[in-house]
């Protein structure tokens, strides 16, 4: 007998939440916004437009469909199921967040604060969640790619937007990348890391970088299966070079990277805490991941 569906609310604490944890009461938390020239009166607001987006999604969900919420901090200890539908309520960023715990389940993504947020992720408002969940049984979502990491000693890091590879804070990051195309040339590097990252992360870092190159290398789009690459900063020296800084992957190549530093982190989508330590001598390969975020609507 198969399980009926469950819908899993992803949620995020908010700034009003915070506050209040931080300062004990709301009088002290309006207190301390005030003192430096703010209001609690706005943050209050989102604050209340969150809860009642949660409540109304959870309003719409089918009666006989089970549900569990997780907070963003319980992702890596939440267990989800093949028969979840995720439903995440609030910034672009926390799709993010949740992609890499995911194993094909359908995604929706409700914006609390429209206006606010770009909505790249978050395309829906609170009312469509009985329409939504129905596409996500249907079957019917986009498949976004996503970029990948794994370490020789097997290690694995996914991410929806980017992976950063460099030197914990920031200092100079020493190592030798590698292509498998152009003739598996390899280039000897000090800079301040390698970025790559999928279309979904065209939209935030990745075309920050792009931008500041000012290259012609075309940006790909959320459901290609194409990633690209920067070096940020690279250092040319008598025994490192710059001719290797940027490019793009297909789906099968990968960019190697072995590490010349006592230590590099690898981590995906800003998530610092949550990243792959790797040592002197250890190799990563980046590239496109087999696992695809599925996004309804």
């Amino acid at each position: 007998m198969s399980l009926a569906p469950r819908v899993v609310l992803v949620h995020r604490t908010t700034e009003y939440e915070e506050l209040v944890a931080r300062h004990g009461t709301p009088g002290q938390a309006a207190f301390f916004l005030a003192s430096r020239g703010r209001s609690v009166d706005e943050v209050a607001e989102r604050h209340r437009r969150a809860r009642r987006a949660w409540a109304e999604v959870l309003a719409a969900v089918p009666l006989t469909w089970r549900q569990a919420r997780v907070e963003r901090r319980d992702l890596d200890r939440f267990l989800f199921a093949p028969e979840d539908v995720v439903v995440v309520v609030g910034q672009d960023g926390l799709v993010a967040n949740v992609a890499k715990y995911l194993a094909g389940q359908p995604v929706v993504g409700i914006d609390t604060d429209p206006g606010r947020n770009p909505g790249v992720l978050v395309r829906h408002r609170p009312g469509d969640a009985a329409a939504l969940l129905a596409a996500a049984r249907s079957g019917h979502a986009d498949e976004l790619t996503m970029v990948e990491a794994v370490a020789d000693d097997t290690q694995r890091l996914l991410a929806l937007n980017e992976i950063y590879l460099g030197a914990a804070g920031h200092q100079t990051a020493r190592y030798r990348l590698g292509l498998d195309e152009y003739g598996g040339a390899v280039e000897p590097q000090a800079s301040s890391g390698v970025l790559i990252g999928t279309g979904t992360g065209a939209t935030g870092w990745i075309r920050s970088v792009w931008q500041e190159r000012g290259e012609g290398l075309p940006l790909p789009a959320p459901v290609e299966d194409r990633l690209v690459w920067f070096v940020r900063e690279a250092w040319p020296s008598p025994v490192t070079g710059t001719s290797l800084v940027s490019g793009e992957l297909t789906a099968s190549a990968r960019l190697s990277v072995t590490v010349e530093s006592d230590r590099l982190i690898a981590f995906g989508d800003g998530m610092e805490g949550d990243a792959l330590e790797l040592t002197w001598g250890q190799t990563v390969r980046l590239g496109v991941a087999a696992v695809r975020l599925r996004l309804v609507g």
